[in-house]
């Protein structure tokens, strides 16, 4: 057996294709924060446990929502549908928006926290944050939910190998 201090670790582009062979539903983080509402395109959203229910998100600390989530201590996990494409250009960058203005592209509520929910998203994870670990660049929101809401039909859209697919086919 080999211990981990002989081991040395992948380069990024290796961990990126490779993590590009997993197949992810895209969703929309969002927060309110201090100057409006705020959100990214969060890939490595992911459930920790059903009970109590958990979700964490990674976000990369040059994300402006950031500030948001740590300064009002929630953030909102949305599923996107297969027909939200514009949305999720909005937060990617590539619809060349930033801030507030990415929140045109779609209809927002809310449900317990304030964070922004997306109304037409296949399911939505409303957080108050718990726990925020540093790793490497990002800082890792532990969140327990306080609200959700699952919509129980339609396609998702989903990532994978970097591209977008609506459903089961390619956008």
């Amino acid at each position: 057996m080999t211990t981990g201090d002989s081991l040395t670790t992948i380069d990024v582009k290796t961990f990126w294709r490779t993590l590009g062979e997993r197949a992810t539903g895209m969703t929309i983080v969002t927060a309110q924060s201090d100057e409006g509402p705020a959100g990214f395109l969060g890939l490595s959203a992911s459930h920790v446990t059903a009970d109590p229910a958990t979700m964490l998100v990674s976000i990369d600390r040059k994300t402006s929502a950031l500030a948001g989530v740590l300064a009002k201590r929630h953030f909102a996990v949305n599923f996107l549908p297969a027909d939200a494409g514009h949305v999720a250009d909005a937060f990617s960058g590539k619809a060349g928006l930033s801030g507030a203005d990415r929140f045109l592209a779609g209809e927002w509520g809310e449900l317990a926290t304030g964070a922004p929910v997306f109304n037409k998203a296949l399911g939505v994870f409303d957080c108050v944050v718990d726990d925020v670990i540093e790793r490497g660049s990002i800082s890792i929101v532990i969140g327990t939910v306080v609200a959700a809401r699952a919509s129980g039909e339609g396609e998702p859209l989903v990532f994978f190998r970097g591209k977008t697919f609506a459903g089961f086919g390619a956008v």
